[in-house]
């Protein structure tokens, strides 16, 4: 996508003729060799690519003009061609000319010691992540941008599950699980559920509406690890119930043993902790509320193939 604007270019062309006039590069005085050069190694632990363009030194990312360096008079530094899109938290970046650029910002130096390499690849950083944005299709937005937003309810899902008494953790587990499938009518669950603290069980579920099998449950509203030695535990209350399968749900995580330990066992425990648990609650709409719908379309081929 073309970010960067005409008026900048036009910027970018007078800085060159001025430049042309002394040294044919973007170092006005020659007096900021060393420093240009720190800029340099800096920028070369980077994906970007060096070019020279318009006399002096850019870099490039997938052939999109990110970033040059140079010296002036007074200062040295790194201008950003889509600077103005940098969120720039640190407040670095400046507009040369207000009048006749638009997206170029500048990072300007005084001094060798204002050179700060983890400030300055953090911006590069970001620089690169705007030009790959800019180049993906319409649809891989949307998905990214998607991906973000569910990422971020799902985090404020989890933490206001945690705020609320054991009670209404159990009344989520039936609210779930019946929106899954499981349990046949939500009457039906609400007694299933939270009814046996049997030898380690909090509850038992139908598999399906018919109720041709059942699910034993155990449902742990934690906060530290879930260990082996608690799955272990609820794989021998499933053995006391001659059952074969049984979920552990918890708000916190499985330890690597207790993942581990479910996989070679003979019956069928599924863990599910306190991210899975929150995406599940989103894909069947539990706990959370439509705020917004976007359809994308497309050009239907089969109304203008003509039969």
């Amino acid at each position: 996508m073309f970010l960067f604007f005409y008026e900048d270019f036009l910027y970018l062309i007078n800085t060159k003729n001025t430049i042309l006039e002394k040294e044919n590069k973007w170092n006005k005085t020659n007096q900021w060799e060393n420093e240009i050069e720190q800029l340099h190694a800096i920028i070369r632990k980077t994906p970007l690519v060096e070019t020279t363009k318009w006399g002096g030194p850019v870099y490039t990312y997938n052939n999109k003009n990110v970033l040059g360096i140079g010296g002036f008079k007074s200062y040295f530094g790194i201008w950003f061609y889509n600077g103005v899109f940098l969120k720039d938290e640190k407040k670095l970046l400046i507009n040369a000319n207000e009048e006749s650029t638009k997206s170029l910002r500048q990072m300007r130096f005084n001094s060798v010691n204002e050179i700060d390499e983890k400030l300055i690849l953090a911006y590069i950083k970001e620089a690169i992540e705007i030009e790959e944005r800019y180049n993906q299709t319409i649809e891989e937005v949307l998905e990214a941008s998607y991906q973000s937003l569910r990422q971020e309810l799902a985090q404020e899902l989890l933490q206001r599950v945690k705020s609320f008494p054991p009670r209404f953790f159990e009344q989520l587990v039936i609210d779930l699980l019946v929106a899954m499938g499981y349990g046949g009518s939500q009457k039906d669950a609400g007694k299933a559920i939270g009814q046996s603290h049997d030898g380690g069980i909090d509850g038992i579920i139908n598999e399906d509406k018919l109720g041709l099998d059942v699910v034993y449950i155990q449902a742990k509203r934690w906060e530290n690890t879930v260990g082996r030695p608690v799955v272990q535990a609820f794989a021998g209350s499933l053995e006391g119930q001659r059952a074969r399968k049984g979920i552990l749900i918890t708000t916190s995580q499985f330890s690597i043993e207790a993942r581990e330990y479910v996989r070679v066992i003979e019956k069928k425990i599924v863990l599910i902790d306190g991210e899975q648990l929150t995406q599940l609650m989103i894909d069947y709409g539990v706990g959370v509320a439509e705020k917004a719908t976007y359809t994308v379309k497309k050009i239907d081929e089969d109304y203008f193939s003509g039969e």
